[in-house]
């Protein structure tokens, strides 16, 4: 049975969750009718993986004897200035998203409800896995600079295919 404290910090994550979901759709979208199919076709790809993490947490707290609240989503952006500037939000966004689930764990080991600490591992290698695939693909921006954006844009699927699937 969930303490009141930690169904509430975790229905907290579902919405962070959600807005994840929402946040990368905008981007997919801004992305597309920019000229960026690679890039959409990544961050589409994103869109549901949240969305996965989402009910994760949904069905987590009602087999716990919780409830799960599915709350309003506040509108993400939907514009962004360049792709350069689009994955710096992505990996802000994914370092708060990492911070969020800290948060729980630590409630978790205070609140000394192991059930929820050993569901949170999953998210806290999923959190490593995401900074770190969104930095690379910051890096590789960096390093071809703005005339290779085409081959970029081509080749950000076989990115994300080349790291293990999230289960």
């Amino acid at each position: 049975m969930l303490k009141k404290k930690i169904e509430d910090i975790c229905n907290r994550q579902v919405e962070r969750e959600g807005y994840s979901s929402n946040l990368y759709l905008a981007m997919a979208s801004w992305a597309e009718t920019s000229g960026f199919a690679g890039v959409s076709s990544w961050l589409y790809a994103q869109a549901e993986e949240e969305k996965m993490h989402m009910l994760k947490f949904i069905k987590f707290i009602n087999e716990r004897g919780g409830k799960a609240v599915i709350p309003a989503f506040k509108k993400p952006p939907a514009d962004y200035k360049n792709i350069e500037e689009m994955f710096a939000e992505v990996l802000k966004h994914e370092q708060f998203v990492t911070q969020s689930i800290n948060e729980i764990v630590e409630l978790t080991l205070n609140e000394k409800d192991y059930t929820t600490h050993n569901f949170l591992q999953w998210f806290v290698t999923e959190q490593i896995e995401e900074e770190s695939s969104v930095q690379a693909i910051i890096d590789k921006l960096r390093l071809i600079g703005k005339n290779s954006l085409y081959a970029f844009d081509r080749d950000i699927m076989k990115m994300r295919t080349a790291t293990p699937e999230a289960e």
